[in-house]
């Protein structure tokens, strides 16, 4: 593959792939730009990694349309496109090997229910468990040792790490893929307390409805609803441990990073940003395009689209900040206001005749 080959790959995704330098150059993969040697493509996205333009061995960069590179072309060939990132992602996909998760057909040692409706081209691992009256669409991959209980339902086009678990009557959209060790309608957390300090188990009676084209990070659990459904909608993408309690709602194509712990009955949005260790508490919402950062307590709902919250507790931006700028000046106000208490204290005394009250 040459880099005329790679331009015109890309022309299936941007109006404007445009090259600069040699078009005949031998691509032979990807790689960092810190790390790359001939043959390899990379990609330069972000203004810090520009520094390594001088330096890299690489055959081929991609860069932004508004790039300077006319002084590396002698060395250097560049595809100039809109949005590299998204460019170089569509170039390890190019390059990636497919994962071998199941041999074709059904392997001997899977077991198989009764009344199982099953499409075409399916993939069942060793030792993988599918309940009875399950429905598995077209093309879908089942790697061993996972286990589907009765009355799921599974897609066209999913693909299922080992040991992933689907509790009965689970439905998953099409295209969906669940990381190892990923529990979908598990019992949500309910119990009734009780006068004498026991608890009573309340039945979850619910499901777990999963839109299309969603990703599930390994072991990440998503507890069924105690009636009704959990509704992970189309496009959501969810990082590795995380927990997401029952009853909630997750809007299409927001993002979930690693550790957060979503309460029972939280509605989020479409197209918001979770960050990594965020907490909510339960029975609230969030508006679509909402933003929070890593490590964040969610304790009230935030029905303003577009926001951004910090903190805990969670607070828009501009007043985090503001406050965090305060607590550092803590120290400071109290030097200074000690030093006002003495002043006030001698023109009481009448120590400072040049001063009164």
């Amino acid at each position: 593959m040459n880099v005329f080959d790679l331009q015109t790959f890309l022309q299936q995704f941007f109006d404007h792939v445009d090259l600069v330098g040699d078009g005949d150059v031998a691509i032979t993969g990807p790689a960092r730009i810190e790390q790359a040697s001939k043959g390899n493509v990379t990609f330069v996205a972000n203004e810090k990694y520009s520094k390594y333009i001088s330096t890299t061995k690489a055959s081929l960069l991609i860069v932004s349309r508004q790039m300077p590179v006319d002084q590396y072309s002698d060395r250097l060939t560049f595809l100039k496109v809109k949005d590299p990132y998204t460019a170089f992602v569509f170039i390890l996909k190019k390059f990636a090997a497919p994962r071998r998760l199941a041999s074709p057909g059904i392997a001997p040692t899977a077991v198989v229910g009764s009344n199982v409706s099953m499409g075409s081209n399916v993939s069942i691992g060793d030792y993988a468990v599918i309940g009875d009256g399950c429905t598995i669409g077209d093309n879908a991959i089942i790697a061993p040792h996972c286990v589907l209980m009765d009355g799921v339902s599974l897609g066209d086009g999913c693909m299922l790490f080992p040991h992933v678990v689907c509790y009965d009557a689970v439905r998953i959209g099409n295209r969906v893929t669940l990381h190892s060790g990923v529990v979908i309608g598990a019992d949500g957390f309910g119990f009734a307390p009780q006068s004498d300090g026991s608890y009573i188990k309340i039945p979850q009676m619910g499901i777990v409805e999963i839109g299309d084209d969603v990703e599930v990070g390994a072991n990440t659990t998503i507890d069924r609803a105690t009636m009704g459904s959990t509704v992970v909608e189309h496009g959501a993408k969810i990082d590795n441990l995380v927990q997401i309690g029952h009853n909630c709602r997750i809007g299409n194509d927001t993002v979930i990073a690693s550790q957060t712990g979503v309460s029972g009955s939280v509605s989020i949005g479409s197209q918001c940003m979770i960050g990594g260790q965020v907490g909510m508490a339960g029975h609230l919402s969030l508006a679509d395009h909402t933003q929070v950062a890593a490590k964040a307590g969610i304790t009230k709902s935030f029905t303003r689209p577009g926001q951004v919250l910090r903190g805990y507790p969670a607070q828009t931006m501009k007043e985090q900040l503001r406050q965090e700028v305060l607590i550092r000046n803590l120290d400071r106000m109290k030097t200074r206001l000690k030093e006002l208490e003495a002043e006030f204290e001698s023109i009481r005394n009448g120590e400072n005749p040049s001063l009164s009250l």
